[in-house]
């Protein structure tokens, strides 16, 4: 009798036992998330003043084209789901909007531009929808304690800002410092880190700050007031756009300081083609990925990689573009986030699984470059390199450049 008992004792105890194991292996699924499918959405400025960056969105299209061509993520399918916002903030919010409560995405993926992510951020915060790797470095947007749901991409802005201003207290420790910077959070981080980097020196180097709208239709009148100034360096904190405009004004007036450009601004086909490539010779930024112009690169397999999905997947585009390159590394990075998700596609496993990663290193990362991200520290780009334009092609130069300091 007691056999018997204690025979239906164990078998019970199989039973709860198995019964509770399948219930941890059940699929977890959020809104925008099935068996067959993840649906993710962005706006994108396919028009508007920001256009040159549309070419990003193109790119991370093609990217998941190509992953769904290779059976998806654990078998599911990428739905990428892409709105213009023309970079205008009102429209951003309509369309983001539309992409959570009317098409249902699991997330937001890469919104570009630093107003129109500044623009939604409270609303996917208060709905709890991830704001993933936004196409901006401003500082709210790797502030987890304000904004949990909100991770940005680009590196700092601040912290790049900082990085400048250290390098010209190195290099140029007696310059007069001209500031072009756009009158939004971007522009006013980059102008606050490099202040932070020259430290007390800014009160005496900074001799002329000019600041202008996306909206302005040129700035040459800001260009002339830091001229006057008597800068003899200028950092322009901008777009691609107006960075062209900057590049190619410094050329006409036959003014030749010594110019630092944002990461944001660095595209030869976008901005120094523009602006003239005999006119961009010699300006300074940083970078954290492979430039494609490079042939240091030629025989890199990351690179042949990216060169063959361009080839295949996105044939219009320009390959020696950053900005395509960009487009596939981030979502190269959102690829390798949901594949670490499972089959637990809650929002909340996706923001655990983006702010714990750990030496984490894309296809066109720079060598001894990793991506490390915590709960307590959302940036993913805290490594930079210096980079110099010689006409042609940015040549890297100077070590890796590691940020442990705080964000901001």
């Amino acid at each position: 009798m007691k056999k018997g008992f204690f025979g239906l004792a164990a078998g019970t105890a199989l039973i709860t036992a198995l019964s509770v194991s399948s219930a941890f292996a059940q699929k977890k699924y959020d809104t925008g998330a099935s068996d067959t499918e993840i649906k993710i959405g962005q706006t994108v400025p396919f028009s508007g003043p920001a256009s040159p960056y549309a070419t990003i969105g193109r790119t991370q299209a093609a990217y998941f084209k190509m992953i769904n061509d290779q059976g998806g993520i654990n078998g599911r399918k990428i739905k990428l789901i892409q709105y213009d916002d023309a970079y205008s903030p009102p429209k951003t919010v309509e369309q983001v909007r539309k992409l959570v409560e009317g098409d249902g995405v699991l997330l937001t993926f890469q919104l570009i531009g630093t107003p129109p992510n500044a623009a939604v951020q409270k609303y996917l915060n208060a709905k709890k929808v991830p704001q993933l790797f936004a196409a901006t470095g401003a500082s709210r947007f790797t502030d987890p304690k304000h904004f949990p749901w909100t991770m940005g991409f680009n590196p700092n802005y601040f912290v790049e800002g900082r990085i400048y201003g250290q390098y010209i207290l190195k290099e140029h420790p007696n310059a007069k410092v001209g500031v072009l910077y756009q009158d939004d959070d971007l522009g006013k981080d980059y102008l606050n880190g490099l202040k932070a980097g020259l430290g007390e020196k800014a009160k005496t180097m900074v001799v002329a700050e000019a600041s202008y709208e996306v909206s302005d239709p040129t700035i040459d009148s800001q260009i002339l007031k830091i001229k006057a100034a008597g800068a003899d360096l200028l950092f322009s904190a901008a777009t691609p756009k107006q960075a062209a405009q900057a590049i190619k004004k410094l050329y006409e007036l036959n003014w030749h300081p010594v110019h630092i450009l944002d990461i944001n601004a660095t595209s030869v086909g976008a901005v120094m083609k523009p602006a003239g490539l005999e006119a961009s010779k010699g300006v300074i930024s940083v970078n954290y990925g492979k430039d494609p112009l490079d042939p240091t690169w030629k025989n890199d397999p990351g690179m042949k990689k990216y060169f063959d999905f361009m080839a295949k997947y996105y044939p219009d585009g320009d390959a020696n573009s950053n900005f395509n390159t960009y487009g596939y590394s981030t979502a190269q990075l959102m690829a390798e986030v949901l594949q670490r998700c499972g089959d637990d596609l809650t929002r909340a496993n996706v923001m655990k699984q983006a702010t714990s990663l750990k030496n984490v290193t894309g296809d066109l990362a720079l060598p001894g470059m990793s991506i490390n991200t915590s709960p307590t520290d959302y940036r993913v780009n805290k490594q930079l390199q210096m980079m110099r334009f010689d006409g042609e092609r940015w040549q890297l130069f100077g070590p890796i450049l590691e940020d442990k300091s705080p964000a901001s």
